[in-house]
């Protein structure tokens, strides 16, 4: 049986190169996506000083350690979300559908933040927009990889294009967020973020006829019988999760542990689900095992790379030099250095894969590379240690941010991709959700690492977690002559 017959597409037989070389499609996917990330990276930019700032500044007044909690429990459960929109999608709404009713829950989050002032507005918008980017996440990456036939060498370079517009509305997100909190404060800047993904449901909205039948249906619909047992298990977990806070089980300050050890769960279970399946055959299941290691080595990559938001984010309010000749950038403008990297190398990466074609490194090579140069940007912070406030250099932060986004060109999108490639036929969109678990562990384990953090002595903390990265790196660099093999075929 050839990796068509095993996996199925909706793309006809010739290759559309109607966007960059790439599917018309790819475009419309590229711009919601781009509109998508501004709102929600222009809301993550100010969140953490939103939730410490004291109330005088326009914040809450949580303390650090609950606000970084805060932070990566809610980027954990917009990843952790992706379980319930790839489950939507493929048995009840299809991926085309589930990816434009999850924008306007985004859309709703961030006007709940911009809108209802306190606590109240802050707990309901973020698990609006944590429930919204879930679904719209997994879907999106979905009909991505349903633009391209298995075969198709164009893949990588297509998520790689795609990947670019996500920076470039997470460049644009922190700067306009970040402006309007510094000038008349953070509900404008919440706003904005609302205002970025109306503009992006409008786009998608006129391009949708594009797709065809890609994501239309739901490929494993769920029985009728079966939706009153579902929203009763919803209904369930809300009434939970309510208890669990009124009683006081669930606090600002554990937050990120209790993401973590529900994402820990969750992951182990759609492995255990999918392995025991009659419904995959032989080589689907080999593929999904071979991606168990490189689970577990995004798993660290995103702990590391998205402190950003979290150990970063103190970091470049409390020990940077923001001054640039007499005028203080935002704190939250550090959010956009990446994304300019990003725009810059994507390209770059994505022209470097196509020219090389079979000749490109393994993806469990990428993926050492992507965790290896992560545990090297850490252990880069050491030599600007030491100092006080506002003495760590902007252009050293610069520097290392430029390593997290050489990581992350050779791991995320082609974890992306690779996810769509290894994937069962009966569990397409749910086996991007696994790789979104990865990301919801990582980034939960970001805020639940960034309590150690200690300002006044910072050099064990990046020691210790940049040397475990990259350890982790070498073992899987040394595994991955045999988890090739488990991949039977797929490069």
């Amino acid at each position: 049986m050839t990796l068509a017959d095993e996996h199925p597409t909706a793309v006809p037989p010739t290759p559309q190169r109607g966007f960059f070389g790439h599917p018309r499609a790819l475009g419309t996917l590229f711009g919601v996506e781009m509109w998508e990330r501004f709102s929600f990276y222009g809301m993550q930019g100010i969140l953490a000083y939103y939730l410490y700032y004291t109330a005088s500044n326009g914040g809450l007044g949580f303390d650090e350690a609950s606000a970084t909690s805060i932070v990566g429990a809610y980027g954990g459960l917009v990843y952790l979300s992706t379980i319930v929109g790839s489950w939507i999608s493929d048995r009840i709404l299809g991926a085309e559908r589930t990816l434009f009713y999850s924008a306007v829950i985004i859309m709703f989050g961030h006007i709940a933040l911009a809108l209802v002032p306190g606590v109240a507005g802050m707990g309901l918008g973020l698990i609006l927009v944590a429930f919204g980017s879930g679904g719209l996440k997994s879907t999106a990456t979905t009909m991505v990889g349903d633009l391209y036939a298995p075969e198709d060498l164009r893949r990588d370079a297509g998520f790689s294009v795609y990947y670019m517009g996500v920076n470039l509305g997470a460049f644009f997100g922190p700067l306009l967020t970040g402006w309007a909190q510094e000038h008349v404060g953070f509900h404008l800047g919440f706003g904005l973020a609302a205002i970025g993904m109306f503009l992006g449901l409008v786009q998608y909205s006129l391009s949708r006829k594009q797709f065809g039948v890609i994501g239309s249906t739901a490929p494993d619909p769920l029985p009728s019988s079966m939706y009153g047992r579902a929203g009763a298990v919803a209904a369930g977990l809300i009434v939970v999760v309510t208890v669990l806070s009124l009683t006081g089980v669930l606090t600002a300050s554990n937050l990120s542990d209790v993401v973590v050890g529900i994402t820990v769960v969750a992951a182990v279970g759609y492995f255990v689900i999918i392995l025991t399946s009659r419904l995959i055959t032989a080589d689907e299941r080999s593929r999904v095992v071979a991606f168990i290691p490189l689970f577990l080595a995004s798993t660290v990559f995103w702990a590391l790379f998205q402190q950003q938001f979290t150990t970063v984010a103190v970091y470049a309010d409390k020990r940077l030099d923001r001054d640039l000749f007499g005028w203080t950038m935002p704190a939250s403008w550090v959010q956009s250095i990446n994304p300019v990297f990003i725009i810059v190398f994507a390209g770059v990466f994505a022209a470097l894969w196509t020219a090389l074609g079979s000749r490109q490194p393994s993806t469990p090579i990428k993926f050492a590379l992507g965790t290896g140069i992560m545990g090297i940007a850490f252990l880069c912070f050491i030599p600007m240690s030491g100092g006080g406030p506002g003495s760590a250099p902007l252009l050293g932060l610069a520097g290392i941010l430029l390593l997290f986004t050489i990581a992350e060109l050779c791991l995320s999108p082609v974890g992306l991709s690779l996810s769509t490639k290894l994937a069962p036929k009966n569990f397409h969109t749910q086996m991007v959700a696994l790789f979104y678990l990865s990301v919801a562990l990582g980034t939960a384990l970001a805020g639940t690492l960034a309590k150690y953090y200690d300002e006044e002595n910072d050099v064990p903390y990046f020691l210790s977690i940049g040397l475990a990265s990259i350890g982790v790196a070498v073992v899987l660099a040394i595994a991955s002559p045999y988890i090739r093999r488990l991949m039977r075929g797929v490069l």
